[in-house]
């Protein structure tokens, strides 16, 4: 039997979203393969939202738990001869010169050395890793190493505040190399950032063969999350450091890398990867169930529009309110239907639903939550919407166009790739030219029925979950030993 470890953060198993769609839908239709799921998270006390298969085995990793986080990682084992053996001696001797060259590394002054990467998790097997981290000579080396870099590029010291914040950040995100690992046929990583410092340790340790698969790019998203956060620009300088350091390891260290979208391959490139080893597979989904329907009775009539996004910022779903405004100028009668998750960033949701009672929408625009019946909900409405910022092959874009519900879309990530026809594409952050193409297809029923039946063609020709499924198997086959 094939065993793969499946590295993930912020998604499967303990949140919802299109990769943890794409996790259960991997991990179910592959029972010959032995999963251990290494989910990266933010705490320890999320429940399970997805109730994985038997050939499943779960490890959480809590990166911001509070206190000793390996304590979590490796419960019932003694760490009170860890802790003594982590001598100021040993931290000075065995651990800071490693840790010095991790740090050039993510600077780009010394070599890339995933080796160094190993070196670490070596030495957390052994020591105590909050203790190593804790001591002077560790922050003496990181003081040392980020102040000259610093001063040579910008010719400004970092303070002490942004100084021990970088250094908490960065002992967090360097987690997973602390977690127990034990050797699996293939390590597939499932994003570009410190999901994938396992694989680069099964790689040195075991030779094992690393497959990422990129949905998003996850540099691309750190890089519009920091440009907007309230960040000195020696913290913003660092975490996007880190981001870039950890997706070169990715692609350094991945044996194939395949991402859900060509629109990917030129984020990839960029950050080193060997173009002869990336390979796109398309996400899919169940023509079966995400069948065409006819509209309900009581939305017969309406122009209706359905969104199915949780609400967050890089759903941007201000534009997709912004654009909604835009249409009811055209049609009058018109209701957008959004569907999805208001819990996740609730200070943005409170800002979307001032701005909906800013723009006058309460009749026009619902947030309806969450939906028991993903494949139902696309029948409540005559298209669908997409308002993204950034996205990789997104599933509710394939579940529309499955359901014969042609996409208004912003284009971004592999949407363009999806549609291909399907539906109309527009720049992200454009009303104005969002709620134009809501409008038009509403308004053109001949163009809204030939988009649907085009769609729904798409999916069967290109984008069933088997034909996705089986190109992973194949993967898998061709890595494992």
């Amino acid at each position: 039997m094939t065993t793969a470890l499946l590295t993930t953060e912020g998604t499967y198993p303990f949140e919802g979203g299109g990769v943890s769609a794409w996790c259960d839908v991997l991990v179910r239709e592959l029972p010959d393969v032995d999963f251990t799921v290494l989910a990266i998270t933010g705490g320890s006390t999320s429940p399970l939202r997805w109730d994985p298969p038997p050939n499943v085995r779960v490890v959480r990793v809590p990166l911001w738990e509070a206190g000793d986080p390996t304590t979590l990682l490796e419960p019932g084992v003694s760490l009170r001869e860890r802790i003594r053996a982590t001598t100021d001696a040993v931290v000075e001797d065995d651990f800071v010169p490693v840790f010095r060259r991790v740090l050039r590394g993510m600077q780009g002054v010394g070599e890339l050395d995933g080796a160094a990467v190993h070196q670490l998790a070596r030495f957390a097997r052994k020591r105590h890793w909050p203790t190593a981290w804790r001591s002077r000579s560790t922050w003496r080396a990181f003081v040392a190493e980020e102040t000259v870099f610093a001063l040579a590029r910008d010719g400004q010291r970092p303070s002490v505040f942004d100084l021990s914040e970088a250094l908490r950040s960065l002992y967090n995100l360097l987690l997973p190399l602390a977690a127990p690992l034990e050797r699996h046929d293939v390590v597939h990583v499932s994003i570009a950032s410190s999901a994938v410092l396992p694989g680069v340790v099964a790689a040195h340790e075991w030779g094992t063969p690393v497959i990422v698969t990129d949905h998003g790019i996850a540099m691309r998203e750190r890089a519009l999350a920091v440009s907007t956060a309230d960040m000195t620009p020696y913290a913003k300088s660092f975490l996007l450091r880190l981001g870039e350091y950890l997706s070169r390891l990715a692609y350094a260290y991945a044996s194939v890398i395949a991402p859900v979208a060509e629109f990917n391959r030129r984020w990839e490139e960029h950050y080193g990867a060997d173009p002869s080893s990336i390979r796109t597979i398309y996400n899919g989904v169940d023509p079966s169930v995400f069948a065409p329907q006819p509209k309900p009775r009581e939305r017969a009539g309406i122009p209706t529009v359905v969104a199915a996004a949780r609400v967050i910022p890089v759903k941007d779903i201000e534009t997709m309110i912004r654009a909604a405004a835009v249409t009811r100028r055209i049609v009058p009668d018109v209701a957008f239907v959004l569907y999805g998750s208001t819990d996740a960033d609730q200070a943005y949701t409170d800002r979307c639903r001032a701005l909906v009672t800013g723009l006058d929408l309460e009749g026009t625009f619902t947030f309806a939550g969450f939906h028991p019946s993903p494949s139902e909900l696309y029948a409540e409405g005559d298209i669908t919407i997409l308002s993204s910022i950034t996205e990789g092959f997104p599933y509710t874009v394939l579940e529309s166009m499955s359901c014969g519900r042609p996409v208004a879309a912003t284009d971004v990530g592999g949407v363009r790739e999806a549609l291909e026809g399907a539906g109309i594409v527009v720049p992200p952050r454009d009303e104005e030219a969002l709620g134009a193409a809501v409008a038009r297809l509403l308004q053109d029923e001949d163009l809204r029925l030939s988009l649907g039946r085009r769609g729904r063609e798409q999916v069967l020709a290109r984008f069933r979950t088997q034909r996705s499924v089986d190109a992973y198997r194949r993967l898998y086959d061709q890595a494992a030993p």
